[in-house]
């Protein structure tokens, strides 16, 4: 399934869904920040998705970057909760979701890089690199939220 991103865009779909998404920031110990190209947009982006039944937050986390990536990890703490309504995601059967997110920032603990169908590329990426990565400005904004050093949790 594809997807496309709106972002403050008067000519965006509206929204007719909300789901629970989670995201996870995490460096390594080079201070690289883990990466994947999405195939459903091929956009970079950090690795992330929905919510499943009978799982927390964390536990979502921890798994979606486990399938999308290959990598282990622990969540140390939450980065920001992203609901802007002005930020639509359009799916090709028709859903068009409002942006409901909670970013976690965490440290890997094992594994080793590999992609998946959800990622045909997984990174480890240098700030330096970042501006000339093609990631969408919302995934942006969470990255350098995660990157301010005396930030406290952002929300929208």
């Amino acid at each position: 399934m594809t997807r496309v991103d709106y972002y403050n865009d008067p000519n965006a779909p509206k929204a007719n869904s909300i789901a629970v998404a989670v995201s996870a920031f995490i460096q390594d110990d080079q201070g690289r920040i883990l990466l994947i190209r999405r195939t459903d947009n091929d956009l970079y982006s950090i690795p992330g998705g929905q919510l499943e039944l009978g799982e927390t937050l964390a536990e979502a986390a921890v798994r979606e970057v486990r399938e999308e990536t290959g990598i282990e990890c622990a969540v140390t703490e939450v980065i920001g909760l992203y609901s802007d309504p002005k930020h639509v995601i359009a799916y090709d059967d028709g859903e068009v979701r409002q942006e409901f997110s909670i970013c976690f920032r965490a440290h890997p603990i094992g594994g080793s890089l590999r992609t998946s169908d959800e990622s045909k590329e997984v990174n480890w990426v240098s700030e330096s690199d970042l501006q000339r990565t093609n990631i969408h400005q919302t995934i942006r904004l969470r990255i350098h939220h995660a990157l301010e050093s005396e930030r406290d949790v952002f929300y929208t």
